[in-house]
């Protein structure tokens, strides 16, 4: 559109329209997650004891800020307020060890986690990582993507619902 044009006032006033409905819905669910409560992830007993022999496991030296992410990620689950925290890194620098390390805690606690991958390729490489860093936990971890067919998505699903699969990575599919 030609600034200064009709169209252009137009699409400028719908776009601001859109812009304020979203902030206020963005609002909302603020206001109703800071409402919210659950049962805190406490590390104790034999789930301190398992996440320190899973942590062990893991085959590098940790980064400072590893280290820093973790910590502050096992803080937020000993509240009862839901967790809001990004993570973010470059390619390499163990973003990957992190959610890992969180999603253990959560899975032992009982609970389920998904992991959400953008793109299909991303998916099977966080399934491969996440298969190999949790086997011998016990804990199963399945792979829901495009490359699934109906009858293996049907079963995931099933194990989903059931609690069977604990850890389950895949693309908007999920």
């Amino acid at each position: 559109n030609r600034l200064g044009s009709e169209k252009w006032k137009r699409t400028r006033e719908r776009v601001k329209r859109d812009l304020m409905a979203m902030a206020h819905e963005l609002i909302d669910v603020d206001a109703m997650r800071s409402q919210s409560r659950r049962d805190p992830y406490l590390l104790e007993g034999a789930l301190k004891d398992a996440y320190e022999e899973f942590s062990a496991r893991f085959p590098f030296e940790e980064t400072d800020d590893q280290i820093s992410a973790i910590d502050q990620i096992l803080a937020d689950f000993g509240c009862e307020k839901p967790m809001d925290r990004v993570v973010c890194g470059d390619v390499g620098f163990g973003k990957t060890e992190v959610a890992m390390r969180a999603a253990f805690v959560v899975a032992e606690a009982g609970r389920q986690v998904a992991i959400l991958a953008p793109t299909t390729v991303l998916a099977n490489q966080h399934y491969n990582s996440f298969s190999e860093r949790f086997s011998g936990t016990g804990l199963k971890v399945e792979l829901l993507s495009r490359l699934q067919g109906k009858k293996e998505s049907d079963r995931i699903g099933r194990e989903l619902a059931g609690g069977k699969t604990r850890i389950i990575v895949g693309t908007h599919r999920l």
